[in-house]
C-alpha cells in the first residue's frame, strides 16, 4: 500500500507521519486559514508562541493575522519523530514585514490527533531572525507548495 492510498490516520507509521508533515506544510503553504483550519478539531487546543487559545474559530482568526502580517510566507518543515498519535516536527519559514525587513522563524511543534487524523492539539515555539534578503533560502512561486526538489531542512546549514 503506498501513501497515497493510505489514510493519514493514527496509528501513524514513518511513511504516513512524513505524508502528515508534508501535507501540513502544503497546506500552511497555501496561506487560507478556511482551509487550514479544517484539519484541526472543532475544540483543538493551541500554544503559539505566547499565545493560547482554543477552537477552530480562534485558529482561523489567528491565521487570518498571522498571514496578514508574515508577507511573502514560505514554510518547510521536517518530521523529527512519531509516535501512534503524536507527531513532533522542527520547521522553518521566512516572512517579510510591511517594511520589506526578512526574518527566518524557526521553531518545533507538537501535535496530537484525534482517531479522524483532525489535530486535537498543537504547541509551537518559535524564534525570528532578522535576515537580509541575500540570505533567504525558499525560494518558490508562493502561495503554493514546495516543489519536490526544493531542499529541506536537512540539506539547509542552518
Amino acid at each position: 500500500m503506498t501513501t497515497t492510498s493510505k489514510k493519514l490516520v493514527p496509528p501513524f507509521d514513518r511513511e504516513t507521519a512524513i505524508a502528515k508533515v508534508r501535507m501540513a506544510e502544503n497546506a500552511w503553504n497555501g496561506r487560507n486559514p478556511d482551509r487550514v483550519c479544517l484539519a484541526y478539531t472543532e475544540d483543538s487546543f493551541w500554544r503559539n508562541r505566547a499565545e493560547v487559545f482554543q477552537g477552530r474559530e480562534n485558529i482561523r482568526e489567528f491565521l487570518r493575522r498571522k498571514w496578514d502580517k508574515e508577507l511573502n510566507y514560505r514554510l518547510v518543515k521536517e518530521l523529527w519523530v512519531y509516535g501512534d498519535d503524536r507527531i513532533a516536527v522542527r520547521f522553518q519559514y521566512e516572512w517579510q514585514d510591511d517594511a520589506g525587513q526578512w526574518y527566518r522563524a524557526y521553531g518545533n511543534e507538537n501535535w496530537e490527533f484525534d482517531a479522524a487524523g483532525l489535530m486535537r492539539r498543537r504547541e509551537a515555539s518559535i524564534n525570528d531572525k532578522p535576515i537580509a534578503a541575500s540570505e533567504r533560502r525558499f525560494f518558490w512561486d508562493a502561495p503554493g507548495d514546495r516543489p519536490l526538489d526544493h531542499p529541506g531542512l536537512i540539506d539547509s546549514p542552518e
